[in-house]
């Protein structure tokens, strides 16, 4: 019985942490007319396109290594573990093929940079959006 009750309280407790991540916005400046989905984006953060579908310049942003909407977004829209990603840009890097995006501490600089760049774009906690940029794509 008490076995049965710990194994309905474990569940229950992973149900619920499971339902508090945080849900994702990947964002751009409010001029930038482009669809983007979550394919578009993983090529833009991997390095894999340097252009948004219409042509212009794009230039990801990316959260701070510890941040949970990091942790979200390369597990939602990029799907590859922190380790994952790392292995991926030494070799990125080693071959001279590429850098990895630039990354800012906080939702707010993500949205003031994305705000002035019609080029950058990034991804925030989607309870930060404001009317500042565009929001193209949510992520749970």
């Amino acid at each position: 019985m008490k076995s049965s009750i710990k194994h309905i309280a474990i569940a229950t407790l992973l149900t619920v942490s499971t339902g508090v991540l945080a849900e994702i916005s990947v964002i751009v400046h409010p001029s930038n007319g482009d669809a983007i989905n979550a394919k578009i984006a993983s090529k833009l953060f991997l390095g894999k396109s340097r252009k948004f579908p219409g042509g212009n310049e794009a230039v990801p942003i990316e959260q701070a290594e510890g941040s949970s909407s990091r942790a979200e977004f390369h597990q939602s829209v990029i799907k590859k573990s922190s380790a994952q990603l790392k292995s991926y840009w030494s070799r990125i890097v080693f071959t001279g093929k590429g850098q990895p995006p630039k990354e800012v501490d906080s939702d707010a600089e993500v949205i003031d940079l994305v705000s002035q760049n019609p080029s950058m774009i990034g991804y925030i906690d989607s309870s930060a959006a404001n009317d500042s940029v565009k929001v193209v794509l949510t992520a749970p």
